[in-house]
């Protein structure tokens, strides 16, 4: 479930807990982001063990779990994704068939390719299922990650979409 709020009527992640607490056998999961640019905010609220087969707009601050159900994945945000998060979404969704990304930002890390500990190379991030990838509202960092990068591993049947001007750059 999903929900906008101005800053100033935003719920409490505690607020949202006690609203559920007469839930018995479910855990209640609630995420609260507030987008600067936009002036918004999205409330994700769902009960764990999730069992929808799609999960909307995640974030960077994406509470992890195992997401055993889900095989179709949105990400959003106005910061930019880089590699450990989409090695926890891999980790998260191990079933991932569909993957849109929608972020305009550029990603900070890209040149390095290194962990946030320089001592340890980056993980391969594995798509061992996708068959579909959409890009169109990515910035040209998340082509190149996907298309290019050594530490992305996609299968070579995959249907992918995105914005051809930037592709050809």
């Amino acid at each position: 479930m999903s929900s906008f709020y101005s800053k100033t009527n935003l719920p409490s992640n505690e607020d949202i807990q006690n609203t559920f607490k007469d839930f018995k056998d479910n855990q209640i999961i609630s995420c609260i982001v507030y987008f600067e640019k936009r002036k918004r905010s999205r409330c994700h609220i769902y009960s764990y063990p999730y069992q929808l087969k799609h999960y909307d707009n995640i974030t960077n601050n994406f509470r992890d779990g195992l997401f055993k159900y889900v095989c179709e994945v949105s990400l959003y945000d106005e910061h930019p994704f880089e590699h450990e998060f989409f090695l926890r979404v891999t980790q998260s969704f191990p079933l991932l068939e569909t993957l849109t990304v929608i972020n305009e930002q550029r990603q900070n890390n890209k040149r390095f390719r290194k962990s946030e500990n320089e001592n340890e190379d980056l993980l391969i991030v594995k798509y061992l299922h996708l068959i579909q990838l959409n890009l169109r509202e990515a910035h040209k960092d998340y082509h190149e990650q996907f298309l290019f990068d050594t530490k992305t591993c996609v299968p070579n049947d995959v249907h992918i979409r995105m914005n051809y001007r930037l592709a050809k750059k």
